[in-house]
């Protein structure tokens, strides 16, 4: 045999995937290699046949294949099956007497026998080749596919893609709901559905499944606290002098056989049923729960910890208070679904996911969620405990199907606390027998309650892990040992100060998506036959449904196997929990019962990774003391000659007798020659290996990757159930500590609680990976470096925060309590040799052990690197991580000395100043107590000493000390000059120092230092200080915060934001304690730029707003000030005071006093010319002021019409004026007062009569005259000549008003005085303004058109300023200015904003006076003057006013069109002459011409009046009467064919009656003339109107026509009668005032005096 074996090893059958099969496990067994064409991917036994899955995923079968056609096929070797050529197979399965195969696309294929419907096969009693089996969705014809199946002796399982359970076969162990069996049809297991499946296992007659513990999806739903079957309490209570005992163990007497003849209408498949929290009633106080919602009635069968399994197909008993299952489906009113459960089974699933969520809250909040108040139920202190206990350890308590209580398992599993300061390390034996004592009694009501008591003491409140998706919860209570739940504990629990303590992975740092990192937070479901205990529940009952093992919960399990009658759970820690038939040793333990999963016996040290369960017998394969895995065997020997079951009964029972069996798992002697195995099958009475040769060591280097993580894993166990736990349940831990460092120790053993986590995910992960694929493409540690580098530094921070605070020191007297004098335990997990060490450093190597895994992780990814070519990307990515985990051992061994040096530091530092400065983050770098460095200029006796920590500067003095932040630390060397001093000047936002260094050596050392601090301080200290030593320094603009101590205008203020060498510079808000905010940008340490100011009014209780510019901390530029008392101010600033032009408002319309003031300031006052509107008077002033009174010329306006204009002094009336009131009597004269008269005048009235003479009194109310009266009638016309000549004397002249805004825009264009300066500066602020402007408003996108975008774009080119002007030239100067004036961000735009501003503010509401509309003319030509000023000046090669430009002679017709309207005009002209209104007229005049048309039209309201009353009367005519009437000549009347006639040719008479048809189309277009705003606009019109009359009078006469003004007249006057324009005589009027004086001799000059004759003539028509 051996030789024949050697030789199958030598003969080269691949490197990858080798077999070995052998039977038993005495020394005298050889392995035989069975060879394949291709490495073997996984292999499947059955009772008497083996299925092997090879690569490329072809199968083979071997062994007794008795449904092959063949009788009795036995079938030594290997043979394929050809049935699934084609199909890409990856997994396979083998039942007793079936097999089953999963293809690439998740369909699945079974043949063998198909007695038991284990095929899924209906009519078929065997099934010789693989054939399909459909799993069919029962909504539809979808197939689901399947990731993996698992076969027994009658039954099938397949684990789906969505993680669910399905079955076929017979007998209770498919878990379904079935009457008949067998079940032909894949079904789903309903009792998992919606939970998430990771691993399904059969056994001969019962199953297992592996799940994922629910999330913490939260659950709030009343508790139910009687089990809904048999009606009695769940668990009780039992309030004893000095502790609580509480029983869970209700033992409900249903559903323990299965009924298989309930009629289908009645068995109710109420799905997963509801987690449920544990009841707050108890025996000893009144039960405090409500009544259970009407859904719970549903649920009808015992509760378990996470899911019920249900018992289902049961009659209730008839004195129970269940309602029938039929009631329940009645009143669960479930609508007509052709599936009764349907509908339950979705409200189910949502209230699972409703239902986690608390229980994950109660987790991560600790007790301290968990106040009374909370529960919102007013029940005893007691009980609110209880339930907050409850709830926080989120063991949802319930009853299960177990005869044994739940409660002697727990002192099963969880050794009590005394045993483990008693030192006993495994002290089952012990357990065992107190366990046995108590068997008999199955703890009821009646049973002893001091054994009851004395269990109590043994017993804890543990949490499951509700570790769904990797976030880590609070862990109460630890889940090894937990102290008497005595009432003074209860007590502590009560209050809010409960330490709570993160031990439990719950959501933190690993994500933990489901596909790439191990779920370790699992359960073991069971459910089938359990004769022999495989169920695990305690009992020998059978289960029809699964149910969870509760004991298995939160012990990480991993993987699970099922032998015939036994199973197995392999955890994330290496350990391996056996249950079910013990009869040939197969479990490992010859403890008894064997009903429940315990421990198999492995010495110290063995780390079982993977299992597997035949017949009779478990094989495990485990790390030993070398690279290379062991085997152990344990189960029954196999006698040579004796295959599969041919033994009889009696001769079994004679070799167990005869000591054929294991007592515990045994070393197979052999398995170091097969190499490096990747997993082991058992199945029947065969074993089985697979084993890998090492190539290049690379198989080795994998293996030893997982096994140290595996062992690392165990370690970081062994700490935080030994070290930690104990630890953290210390009473008097907050007082030794403080809780400072409590919270710190909390913080601590959270992150290595995380550290753990993530390294038991690692680890089953590569463990998972040494079984199927064995490559590093699949390396978490390579795809998700960070999680693992990011989470070392993390914990590394952690341990040297709680280190520095002497945290570990203060550790010595708890520990001792602990650990006893000599801690042999730390000693140990430690791996610490030395004699004698301090607790204290113990703990801290202990502690610090973690980080120096990373050193492995670089060593062995370095090993495996080296396996591959150096070009690969394989090589090249574990190159890299190796690289990113040395570079991190480096940084965090650098760290841990830092805090070292820290800790001793702060050992010999002065106590007062240790408590302010030592701060859990901070860490000493440098110190100058070697007097390495001083202040400059110091006193002899003073003492000076520097500390630099990683993020300040401490200057310590004899008893006080000042910090100063790193972040805002600047450091310089000086220059060294021959004085030989070594300095180094330091900048802080308020000392500058200079420090002397005692050499110069020292001063790089500090320098370097320093600056490294600083660098680091800012760029947060997780940057490698390596890496940033090589920056020479750090930058000296930064961001940072810092708060302000010295006395000044800062003092207190806190300031956020850019600094620049020791002073803000950028961007940033400082805030005064007093309220004031400032944001906005500085520059060299003060306010500059834009900015908001916020400062409050302690008297109104509002604030002050300002939002503008600022220059050198002042208010400065434009601004809007909101004072607190509602008024507000815009306009500019300068030195923090309004000057220049501005606008200021006070009071609402509706307040007391509003007023309106815009024009000149002056130092905080209104000074210069303004307007002021006193709304509340209904009076208007424009005119000058002086210290915010009208002192100098100016006008009122009133409401009322009266007008005056003169003198002002002292805010009133003073000195010779002029006044009027509306029906134009006139006072011309001397005041003293507002509207009050004194002195000599003259009164003229409105008839012309005039009083001369000496006056007093106010206007309106009586005047005392003492005079002559004059009544000059002759010269009545002269009379109103001269008074409208005296009007607009005694006011301001155009052009000093509004100065500071022409001024204004001056100094934006950056000249000092008008006209001074450089026009290509000038072009150069317009940019920089409009760039500036224009990112302030990108902040706030929405503030900006389209349109405006785009003019602003168009804008920023710079048009071609200097060069001769042509016509095109003008044309694009025109086009810009137009452009220009379209946005305020111009500075053109923003004077015409503030122009129409202005002159609306002037001229509208009161100022609305007619008597006003001369000033209003001559403002606009001011204007006019202004502007063109300044365009001259960016464009200096325009001509001045009244300049020519010349027409381009050669591309003339091009021109003509470009400019037809005014080519046409000035065709006589040679060029084209400049003038101001034709340039800006267009940009200007639509924006005033509201106001102004008002002025014109109440000016001409009396003519107007009349010439309407003519027009009026006039057009009551027809076209003929009225053409005769105004004497048009009769050849110039049209002649028109009516519409319904046929035009036969000859011409046809206008109907006398016809109105409004004669001349229509000049008609409408003259009254166009109301739409247009400027006076060329207009003339344009008349011209059109001209052009239609002359086109209309030629197609009637055919031929070419010259008017002449007599023939011309009449029939123009005809058109502008029937146009009835309105305010005609206003549109004259205006066009008149303010035409272009180069037009008045052209020929719309003519034409305009055409129209002026006509409105003359018609006004006097009815004279005529």
């Amino acid at each position: 045999m051996e030789p024949q074996r050697r030789s199958s090893e030598d003969d080269d059958g691949g490197e990858r995937g080798l077999l070995h099969c052998w039977r038993g496990y005495s020394y005298s067994v050889v392995p035989e290699r069975l060879l394949l064409p291709r490495p073997v991917l996984q292999v499947a036994l059955g009772a008497q046949h083996g299925v092997l899955l090879v690569e490329g995923g072809q199968v083979y079968t071997f062994g007794e294949l008795s449904w092959k056609q063949s009788q009795a096929f036995q079938a030594a070797e290997p043979t394929l099956e050809n049935a699934l050529s084609g199909q890409r197979v990856v997994a396979v399965a083998a039942g007793s007497f079936h097999s089953g195969a999963v293809t690439e696309d998740g369909s699945v294929h079974m043949w063998g026998d198909n007695g038991a419907g284990q095929c899924g096969l209906s009519g078929l009693s065997c099934v010789p080749n693989p054939t399909p089996v459909a799993l069919l969705d029962p909504g539809g014809a979808q197939t689901v596919p399947v990731l993996e199946l698992a076969c027994g002796e009658k039954h099938s399982l397949a684990l789906t893609v969505q993680r669910e359970v399905w079955a076929w076969g017979s007998g209770c162990q498919l878990g379904l709901n079935a009457s008949v069996f067998p079940v032909w049809k894949p079904q789903k297991v309903e009792q998992l559905a919606g939970r998430y499946v990771l691993q399904v296992a059969c056994g001969a007659s019962h199953s297992l499944a592996l799940v994922r513990c629910l999330g913490p999806e939260g659950v709030h739903r009343p508790p139910v606290d009687k089990c809904n079957q048999c009606n009695q309490l769940l668990y009780t209570m039992t309030d004893k002098e000095d502790h609580v005992i509480i029983s869970d163990s209700h033992y409900c007497p249903m559903g323990v056989e299965a009924r298989e003849d309930p009629p289908p209408t009645q068995t109710l498949k109420t799905s997963p049923s509801e987690p449920i929290l544990p009841s707050y009633s108890s025996s000893a106080s009144t039960p405090a729960a409500p009544v259970p919602d009407p859904t719970l009635d549903l649920v009808s069968g015992p509760q378990d910890s996470q899911k019920a399994g249900l018992t289902i197909g049961e009659h209730p008993p008839a004195d129970s208070d269940a309602p029938a299952p039929s009631k329940a489906v009645a009143s669960a009113a479930v609508k007509s679904s052709p599936y009764p459960d349907e509908q339950e089974v979705k409200e189910y699933l949502r209230k699972l996911s409703d239902a986690s969520q608390a229980e994950a809250k109660m987790a991560a909040g600790g007790l301290h969620a968990l106040k009374p108040s909370s529960l919102g139920r007013g029940s005893s202190a007691l009980n609110s405990l209880v339930a907050s206990c409850a709830s926080a350890v989120g063991e949802r308590v319930a009853s299960t199907y177990e005869a044994l209580s739940l409660k002697r398992m727990m002192n099963f599993y969880l050794p009590s606390r005394l045993e483990v300061l008693s030192g006993t390390a495994d002290n089952t034996a012990e357990r065992v027998r107190r366990e046995e004592s108590v068997q008999a009694k199955k703890s009821s009501s009646t049973g002893d309650i001091h054994e009851e008591e004395a269990e109590g003491l043994r017993r804890r409140l543990s949490l499951p892990g509700l570790l769904s998706q990797g976030r880590y919860a609070v862990h109460l209570l630890s889940s090894s040992y937990g102290p008497l739940l005595s009432p003074r504990l209860l007590r502590k629990m009560g209050r809010s100060k409960t330490r709570a303590f993160a031990l439990t992975p719950m959501g933190g740092g690993i994500p933990e998506d489901q596909e790439v990192f191990p779920i370790l937070q699992t359960e073991v479901w069971s459910w089938g036959h359990g004769e022999h205990g495989e169920l695990g529940h305690g009992d020998n009952l059978a289960r029809l449904q699964p149910l969870c093992i509760k004991s298995l919960n939160k012990k990480e399990v991993i993987r699970v196997a099922a032998g015939a009658h036994h199973s197995i759970a392999l955890t994330a820690q290496s350990q391996v929990y056996s249950w079910g038939s013990n009869l040939s040793g197969q479990l490992g333990h010859m403890e008894t019962p064997s009903t429940i999963p315990r421990l198999a016996k492995l010495s110290e040290g063995i780390r079982v990774w993977d299992a597997s369960a035949g017949e009779r017998h478990t094989l495990l394969l485990a790390d030993g003391d070398c690279i290379q895995p062991i085997i152990y065997y344990s189960g029954q020997q196999v006698k040579e000659g004796q295959e599969g079951g041919g033994m009889e009964e009696g001769e079994e029972e004679k070799d167990e007798r005869a000591g054929g069996y294991t007592q515990q798992p045994v070393l197979l002697p052999f398995c170091m020659n097969l190499g490096y195995v990747s997993s082991v099958v058992a199945g029947g009475r065969r074993c089985v290996a697979l084993s890998d040769r090492n190539v290049m060591g690379f198989i080795a280097s994998l293996h030893e990757l997982a096994s140290a993580e595996r062992k690392f894993y165990c370690k970081l166990c062994d700490v935080k159930s030994q070290v930690i736990r104990p630890l953290l349940e210390l009473e008097s831990l907050s007082t030794v500590l403080g809780p400072m460092a409590t919270e710190l120790l909390q913080t601590l053993a959270g992150r290595f609680s995380m550290l753990s986590h993530l390294t038991g995910q690692h680890a089953a992960s590569l463990t998972a990976n040494l079984r199927r694929g064995r490559d590093v493409n699949s390396f978490l540690i390579l795809e998700n470096s960070s999680i693992f580098l990011d989470l070392y530094n993390d914990y590394c921070s952690a341990v040297g925060n709680f280190f520095v605070m002497g945290g570990f020191h203060a550790l010595t007297k708890p520990s001792l309590d602990i650990f006893g004098k000599s801690p042999e335990l730390l000693q140990r997990l430690s791996e610490c040799s030395e004699e004698n060490t301090a607790t204290s450093d113990l703990l801290v190597t202990l502690f610090y052990l973690p980080t120096q895994h990373l050193h492995e992780y670089s060593r062995l990814l370095l090993k495996l690197a080296t396996c591959f070519e150096v070009s690969s990307g394989d090589y090249q990515k574990l190159q890299d991580s190796c690289s990113k985990f040395e570079a991190l051992t480096l940084q965090l061994k650098r760290k841990r000395k830092e805090a070292e040096y820290t800790f001793h530091f702060w050992k010999s530092f002065p106590g007062k100043m240790t408590d302010s400065l030592r701060k859990p983050h901070r860490r000493l770098i440098y110190e100058s107590s070697n007097k390495s460095l001083t202040v400059q200029n110091a006193g002899r006796f003073s003492v000076n000493w520097f500390i630099l920590f990683n993020d300040s500067l401490v200057h310590a003095q004899f008893s006080t000390h000042h910090i100063f932040a790193l972040a805002t630390l600047w450091v310089d060397p000086t220059p060294e000059d021959d004085s030989g001093l070594h300095g180094l000047k330091v900048v802080t936002p308020e000392e500058t120092l200079t420090l002397l260094a005692s050499s110069s050596a020292e001063k790089t050392k500090w320098l370097r230092a320093i600056n490294q601090a600083v660098d680091q301080a800012l760029s947060g200290a997780g940057q490698d200080a390596g890496s940033s030593g090589l920056k020479s320094e750090p930058p000296i603009s930064r961001t940072a915060s810092y708060t302000f101590y010295k006395d000044g205008r800062l003092k207190d203020a806190t300031y956020e934001g850019r600094w620049l060498s020791g002073k803000p510079h950028g961007r940033g808000i400082l805030k005064w304690p007093d309220g004031r905010i400032y944001t906005g940008s500085f520059k060299n340490g003060l306010e500059d730029g834009f900015g908001e100011f916020v400062c409050p009014n302690k008297m109104l209780n509002k604030d002050d707003l300002y939002h503008g510019y600022w220059k050198e901390g002042k208010m400065h530029g434009l601004g809007t000030y909101r004072y607190a008392s509602g008024e507000v101010y815009d306009g500019s600033f300068q030195d923090g005071m309004r000057q220049g032009h501005g606008m200021l408002r006070s009071g609402k319309h509706n307040t007391s006093s509003p007023s309106v003031f815009i024009g000149h300031w002056l130092q905080d006052k209104k000074t210069g010319y303004g307007v002021f509107d006193d709304i509340t008077k209904g009076e208007k002033y424009m005119g000058m002021w002086q210290d915010h009174q009208r002192q100098g010329m100016g006008v009122v306006v009133t409401q009322f019409g009266l007008y005056y204009e003169g003198a002002f002094k002292d805010n009133k009336m003073m000195g010779t004026g002029i006044l009027l009131s509306e029906d134009d009597t006139t006072y011309e004269g001397e005041f003293s007062d507002d509207w009050t008269l004194t002195g000599k005048g003259v009164l003229t009235m409105p008839n012309g009569d005039y009083l001369e003479g000496s006056f007093s009194g106010e206007w309106g109310s009586g005047l005392k005259v003492t005079g002559s009266y004059f009544k000059p009638n002759l010269f009545d016309a002269e009379k109103d000549k001269n008074q409208a000549v005296k009007l607009g004397r005694l006011s301001v002249r155009a052009e000093e008003k509004w100065k500071a805004v022409f001024e204004e825009c001056w100094s934006q264009l950056g000249c000092e005085t008008p006209g001074q300066g450089e026009h290509l500066k000038a072009w150069e602020n317009i940019a920089v303004a409009l760039t500036s402007n224009r990112q302030q408003i990108q902040d706030s996108p929405e503030t900006l058109s389209r349109s405006h975008s785009k003019t602003l774009e168009s804008l920023e080119v710079i048009p071609q300023y200097e060069g001769p002007v042509t016509i095109e030239r003008y044309h694009s100067i025109r086009l810009y200015l137009i452009k220009a004036c379209d946005t305020p961000l111009h500075p053109l735009g923003r004077l015409v904003e503030t122009l129409v501003a202005v002159y609306r503010m002037t001229y509208v509401g009161v100022g609305a006076n007619r008597r006003l509309l001369p000033q209003a003319v001559n403002e606009i030509k001011s204007y006019l003057g202004h502007i063109f000023q300044i365009v001259r000046f960016l464009f200096p090669d325009l001509p001045e006013e009244g300049g020519l430009i010349p027409e381009p002679t050669e591309n003339l017709p091009d021109s003509t069109q470009e400019t037809s309207t005014d080519t046409r005009t000035e065709s006589p002209k040679p060029g084209r002459v400049v003038s101001s209104s034709a340039l800006l007229l267009p940009v200007l005049l639509p924006r005033l011409y509201p106001p102004l048309f008002t002025l014109y039209a109440l000016e001409k309201e009396k003519e107007d009046d009349m010439y309407w009353e003519c027009v009026l009367r006039l057009n009551k005519q027809p076209d003929l009467a009225l053409l005769a009437f105004l004497g048009v000549q009769q050849k110039f009347w049209p002649v028109l064919v009516p519409n319904s006639l046929p035009a036969p040719g000859d011409k046809q008479p206008v109907i006398s009656s016809t109105k409004d048809a004669c001349f229509a189309s000049a008609v409408e277009t003259l009254q166009q003339i109301s739409t247009t705003f400027t006076p060329s606009d207009k003339l344009q019109v008349i011209q059109l109107t001209f052009e239609e009359i002359t086109q209309e009078v030629q197609s009637l006469l055919k031929q070419d026509f010259l008017w002449s003004m007599d023939d011309l007249f009449p029939v123009f006057l005809y058109v502008v009668l029937r146009a009835r324009i309105r305010n005609l005589g206003s549109e004259v009027s205006l066009i008149e005032d303010l035409m272009d004086p180069c037009i008045q001799h052209g020929e719309h000059g003519i034409m305009f005096t055409t129209l002026k004759a006509c409105y003359y003539q018609i006004q006097h028509e009815k004279i005529t």
